[in-house]
């Protein structure tokens, strides 16, 4: 499973932790903060943490955290490839 990392979007720096199955937990300014799911290419879902179920609606900051993921690059990768 792939390790945590931190993607920044505009002045904010939030902590991604994948949880598997494209779902992702989220943590803005050291709190949880929200869990989201890839639904398409690029629409990302909130998940409702009562229910645990998606919500559809859509949201541009969760959108935007997950194009964010998906441009994400481990540099442990890189290093290894270098090898």
């Amino acid at each position: 499973m792939q390790e945590p990392f931190d993607v920044e979007i505009g002045p904010i720096n939030y902590s991604v932790f994948p949880e598997g199955n494209d779902m992702y937990t989220i943590f803005k300014d050291g709190r949880e903060y929200i869990q989201i799911l890839k639904d398409t290419s690029s629409i990302w879902l909130k998940m409702d943490y009562k229910t645990e179920l998606p919500i559809f609606e859509e949201d541009e900051e969760v959108n935007a955290i997950g194009a964010a993921i998906e441009k994400y690059a481990p540099e442990e990768d890189d290093e290894e490839e270098e090898l």
